[in-house]
């Protein structure tokens, strides 16, 4: 399994091993924007250009543009690579550029990262042989692949550093405290809490599952021209985001904040960060009138920014063995609901990756504390250590 030895914490005078954890124990987490780096509605663009924006036209009918199938050599090298290092009995956590070597592929992704973080923003791998490797040395390989993209950051409060999207029959209704990627539920258009994210098709389901992606800059075009209110409302600092109860002794419950934000610096690029899940989902707090309820001009808008993105939407369907990429910085993305094949046949079954890109590698210069930490975003739940289960838990 991932690890089977006790992981020394934060607070231990057990010096933390860099074969366990080479990028350091910690996730930055969750925080609220820095407030001298919100700005007024006034600050931003009329409109955005350059290769960020994208129309689901240029690509729906040309998905060459888009996907990448492996070459024989290129599964080849992931292959060595990934029976060394379970040879070398590292735990999976450990995992780094460092021990595991593709002097070929790294070029290809080197690009991609560049295209990830300053292009379109997306990319779809195809043929990635996860029937013939099995779960292990899947996910062995789908890790050591994203350590040429940037840096594991926790996905959950357990520490979780390999997600598995999974239904596992928790009730999506329970919105203020149940992760919707543990449920079979549609997700509307939102942005995790990294810099990219990885989805690994392990399998599929009976129908449904299918995936939705768009550009937030074309979003943000498309609302500066027909709806400059909804866009100037999703401006503001007045949004509570939920933690759902991932939080660490002494945080509060929700974050205080805006959808859209400008980068610090010259030339800021315009970042988006939502999920309306995590904004609908604080009843509990508005009713108590601990914070405010939503206004209308929120119902509004966040109907607007739905409605909007699925307009625009490019639609995908990941096969067994697809990889897909996306940054959250300016790509939203969504799912349909579905329903599994019953048993024996395995549930849908996809596993993530949470990636960071610091500052200092190239990463957007983003309005928070820790824009430039190696393992910046994600949850972090007081001092949890990563893990990388083989399933969903």
């Amino acid at each position: 399994m991932a690890l089977t030895q006790p992981l020394p914490t934060s607070t231990s005078t057990t010096p933390i091993s860099k074969d366990i954890f080479p990028d350091g124990l910690k996730t930055t987490g969750q925080h609220p924007p820095l407030s001298e780096h919100i700005h007024p509605f006034e600050k931003f663009p009329t409109q955005i250009t350059g290769p960020t924006v994208w129309d689901a036209e240029e690509y729906r009918d040309h998905p060459e543009k888009w996907t990448h199938r492996f070459t024989d050599e290129e599964i080849e090298e992931l292959s060595v690579a990934a029976d060394e290092f379970l040879r070398a009995k590292i735990p999976m956590t450990g995992i780094s550029k460092g021990n595991f070597p593709l002097p070929t592929l790294s070029t290809r992704l080197h690009g991609l990262r560049a295209d990830l973080l300053d292009g379109k923003g997306y990319i779809l791998f195809k043929g990635f042989p996860v029937e013939k490797w099995g779960n292990h040395k899947s996910a062995i390989a789908y890790m050591g692949l994203g350590t040429y993209l940037g840096y594991f950051v926790s996905q959950n409060s357990r520490g979780h550093v390999l997600g598995h999207v999974k239904d596992l029959g928790e009730d999506p209704t329970q919105i203020d405290s149940v992760r919707i990627y543990r449920t079979n539920a549609r997700q509307f258009f939102h942005a995790d809490d990294s810099d990219i994210v990885g989805l690994l098709c392990i399998h599929r389901a009976r129908e449904g599952g299918e995936s939705d992606l768009v550009s937030s800059h074309h979003v943000y075009n498309t609302l500066a021209k027909e709806r400059p209110d909804v866009l100037k409302t999703l401006t503001e600092p007045i949004w509570y985001f939920d933690r759902k109860g991932e939080t660490s002794k002494g945080q509060e419950e929700y974050i205080k904040t805006s959808v859209i934000y400008l980068e610090r610096g010259d030339n800021p690029r315009v970042y988006t960060k939502w999920d309306p899940y995590y904004v609908r989902s604080l009843t509990r707090f508005s009713d108590a009138g601990i914070i405010p309820p939503l206004s209308a001009a929120q119902v509004e808008a966040l109907e607007v920014l739905e409605a909007t993105c699925n307009r625009l939407k490019l639609h995908m369907i990941l096969e067994v063995g697809d990889i897909q990429f996306l940054a959250n910085s300016h790509v939203l993305h969504a799912r349909t609901a579905y329903v599994d094949h019953a048993p024996p046949t395995p549930r849908r079954h996809l596993m993530r990756l949470w990636l960071a890109t610091p500052e200092s590698e190239g990463g957007w210069k983003l309005p928070f504390w820790d824009s430039n930490e190696k393992k910046r975003g994600g949850i972090q739940v007081d001092d949890q250590a990563p893990v990388a289960p083989l399933d969903a838990e």
